[in-house]
């Protein structure tokens, strides 16, 4: 019965084909396409308010070097944000819970954010790995642990992302369990839990969007560094 719980992170398979690229191309099948006219309809309206909202936000403490990211940025945020939001209907599948995933999405970026940096301002980037004033007995132990907190940054990326998810995830079944195992025993209490996992469905909602939000901020934080 414990393990029964995690089937819902295993990767859907049809025929013995994987179906994990349906579940991610998904959501752009879903997004409303721009028209060439000058007048659209709200829903169009109403994605173009929110992609410029973020980008101004997101990028107004970049330089202009980094606003050529603006477009994977803000295409990453829509992604996660869909992908995180279908997940929590029934029956479905929620890629942002596989480690792998996250990680494919995290490590080639935040590695690029550290190329451009190491080729743009080398000296600058260099310098990260020692604050100014150490001293001189302190110097290797700061240079390995400056490093090694650079080459954690993408695993906590992508670890943040997964371990909530996958929490929220399994505290939804577990409620929704229960309710249902209560209702024919104690109705009253199965009608609170089922109350409790109406407010969990929410917070969880919230919390699809807040984790795709962090993950796009701190990927820019990490290209602010090094622009």
């Amino acid at each position: 019965m414990n393990l029964s719980f995690f089937d819902q992170f295993m990767s859907p398979t049809l025929m013995g084909i994987p179906l994990i690229a349906l579940a991610l191309l998904t959501p752009w099948l879903l997004f409303p396409i721009p028209t060439p006219r000058w007048l659209s309809n709200r829903l169009l309206a109403l994605q173009n308010w929110f992609i410029s909202q973020f980008t101004s936000q997101l990028f107004s403490p970049i330089n202009v070097g980094g606003h050529k990211w603006a477009l994977i940025l803000a295409s990453l945020m829509i992604f996660l944000i869909s992908l995180n939001m279908l997940g929590l209907l029934p029956y479905t599948f929620t890629p942002t819970t596989q480690l792998s995933m996250n990680m494919g999405l995290a490590v080639p970026l935040w590695l690029a954010t550290v190329l451009i940096g190491m080729r743009n301002q080398p000296t600058v980037a260099l310098g990260h790995l020692l604050p100014e004033g150490t001293p001189v007995p302190l110097i290797p132990v700061l240079i390995i642990i400056e490093t090694i907190s650079l080459f954690i940054r993408p695993l906590a990326l992508g670890v943040r992302l997964t371990a909530n998810l996958t929490a929220g995830h399994l505290l939804m079944q577990l409620i929704a369990t229960a309710a249902f195992v209560l209702l024919p025993l104690m109705p009253t209490v199965a009608i609170l839990t089922t109350v409790i996992l109406f407010l969990l469905t929410i917070l969880e909602i919230a919390v699809a969007m807040i984790q795709a939000y962090v993950f796009v901020l701190l990927m820019s934080l990490y290209l602010q560094e090094n622009v």
